[in-house]
């Protein structure tokens, strides 16, 4: 009888365990959309809402002799970048595919996107978005992207 309710006792931690990490992941999926919905509306306050103040911004791929390029981004370029895109210019990051992993404080999002512009495909790539958890809120520290064209749609 006392290995039935113990194991009655770990199944439902077990479960309640398992219920929490699929919250946080539905958390972290809403604050990567969140961020996206204000980068649409070029809303940088909306934007900084969903980072940590010291978040890093870097991009990785391939110049057209396939030489590796690697760069370092400041946050407050990004925001000006964004809100300074003329109303003529229309760009969507479709994100495409997802993979989420949830320990504790700490998360990963893995993004698969296709960037358009002007109703063009331009480029696809993945985001990899760190994400601490601060007193219930997911907010992005850290997020690399890749970007080129092959491996994407065909045209």
């Amino acid at each position: 009888m006392m290995r039935f309710s113990t194991s009655i006792l770990l199944g439902f931690f077990t479960f309640i365990s398992i219920n929490a990490q699929m919250d946080d992941k539905v958390l972290v999926q809403k604050t990567v959309e969140g961020f996206f919905e204000a980068f649409h509306k070029q809303d940088s306050v909306a934007m900084k809402s969903f980072m940590a103040d010291d978040v890093v911004l870097q991009t990785t791929g391939r110049n057209k002799e396939g030489k590796t390029l690697f760069q370092t981004t400041p946050i407050e370029k990004l925001y000006a970048s964004i809100v300074s895109i003329p109303d003529s210019i229309q760009f969507e990051e479709k994100l495409t595919s997802w993979s989420i992993q949830v320990d504790r404080t700490m998360a990963n999002a893995w993004v698969g996107y296709e960037f358009w512009l002007n109703g063009n495909f331009s480029h696809c790539g993945i985001n990899s978005f760190q994400m601490v958890n601060f007193d219930g809120e997911w907010k992005i520290i850290y997020l690399i992207d890749t970007r080129g064209r092959e491996g994407c749609i065909e045209e």
